[in-house]
């Protein structure tokens, strides 16, 4: 039986991909549910997957090819005896296409990853054509879900025209001029085109703070161990803190929450967080939903499974759509100070550096502190540096007094 190989369905607010690369060449047997090809877009790249045993008879576009949703792709011809896999439905059985009872429609790989992660699939609300259930719908399906799946995903094969593609390859030899030319990836190219909008659209400022960490360092060394126990292995670290340091924050300074739309200013009543997330492809920024009501407990679960899927490519369009304000880490990599660029359309971003150790007076004393600096970047057009100033003095006090995140004061 041959089977037709389709580009999967973009969400609304992409409108192409290009192929990345493909797993497999004609003849080469392959399983059901192994990566046929990789279809990479502006922020995700989607796995398109074999839906039965059997081998690709003919790969009708080649890599770098630019697809639209429902794009032939190639054609796959089935082993003998092999039939298109059927959906379990909730008590655990096999049920056909001729069952009585209407079925689910699922992806092979959503079918795999809801039985990797315990999914009841009757309870996901597929998103794909005729209300097919895709891996995205699944990866997103929270409610019953453990925040961190059972198993660790499989990473997805580097690709050819990514830098780490190269860093398995023999060095030069001595004396050698190596120049390489390969494609910019697609998310290289928007991160790219989205930064030079930022220096030609808004009118970019940034303000510096520094803030002494000892209070909520002590916090989180009396504490970590057991936060973990309680918590059900979940790792008590600083992004937590700041996190809900910048929604009170955002609370008080409503115009650092907003942003511009065409002459009109909009300002969101709850306060969705964007992560910034490094990955081999380029940063991601995954969005903590109504952070408001999150505990720091919920914060670093989420945080922690979105770095884990990040540099898995599991994350989802909808999880790094939105945001009304960002966080970006540079300290994890040893940066001491940087100016981090704004997400538009947010008005506002908080940048993290490393803690080092320096001498500060502290009533009138000399005493060595953990010291961090803070950096926030903001579109003057929309905040004034007045407000700027005490948005960012805000996050500082509280971050200096843990107790007032608490108390809210």
């Amino acid at each position: 039986m041959t089977i037709d190989i389709v580009t999967p369905t973009f969400p609304e607010s992409i409108q192409e991909g290009t192929i990345a690369k493909w797993h497999k060449r004609p003849g080469e047997p392959v399983a059901r549910d192994q990566v046929l090809v990789d279809v990479e877009t502006d922020k995700v790249v989607l796995e398109v997957v074999a839906p039965v045993d059997g081998s690709l008879a003919e790969i009708l576009l080649p890599e770098q090819t630019i697809v639209h949703t429902g794009d032939l792709l190639a054609r796959f011809v089935a082993a003998a005896g092999g039939a298109v896999a059927t959906v379990p439905a909730a008590s655990g059985a096999v049920t056909s296409g001729a069952a009585s009872a209407a079925p689910v429609t699922a992806s092979p790989a959503a079918r795999k990853i809801a039985a990797e992660q315990g999914v009841d699939l009757n309870r996901v609300a597929g998103t794909g054509r005729d209300g097919r259930i895709t891996k995205e719908d699944v990866v997103g399906h929270r409610p019953g879900v453990p925040e961190v799946p059972a198993s660790a995903p499989q990473p997805v094969s580097e690709r050819s025209a990514e830098p780490a593609a190269y860093a398995a390859e023999t060095a030069p030899a001595r004396g050698e001029r190596i120049e390489r030319r390969v494609p910019m990836t697609r998310m290289r190219a928007r991160i790219a085109e989205r930064l030079l909008e930022v220096t030609h659209t808004t009118a970019m400022l940034t303000t510096f703070n520094e803030v002494d960490m000892h209070r909520v360092t002590e916090v989180r060394t009396q504490y970590k161990d057991e936060f973990a126990k309680v918590h059900n292995g979940v790792r008590l670290g600083f992004m937590g803190f700041f996190v809900k340091a910048s929604v009170e924050a955002l609370k008080r300074f409503p115009q650092v929450n907003a942003s511009i739309d065409g002459n009109d200013v909009v300002y969101h009543g709850y306060q969705d967080i964007g992560v910034a997330v490094a990955t081999d492809r380029g940063l991601v920024v995954p969005v903590l939903r109504s952070a408001e009501n999150l505990t720091i407990a919920e914060i670093e679960s989420k945080i922690a499974d979105f770095g884990t899927r990040a540099r898995d490519n599991k994350l989802t369009m909808e999880e790094m759509t939105g945001g009304t304000f960002t966080i970006t880490n540079g300290g994890v990599f040893g940066s001491m100070l940087s100016t981090p660029i704004l997400n538009p359309p947010q008005a506002a971003i908080l940048g993290m550096h490393a803690i080092k150790e320096r001498a500060v007076v502290e009533n009138g004393q000399v005493v060595v502190r953990p010291m961090m600096y803070l950096a926030l970047s903001y579109d003057h057009r929309l905040i004034d540096g007045r407000d700027a100033v005490r948005f960012l003095v805000a996050i500082k006090e509280m971050i200096e007094y843990p107790a007032k995140i608490l108390l809210q004061i």
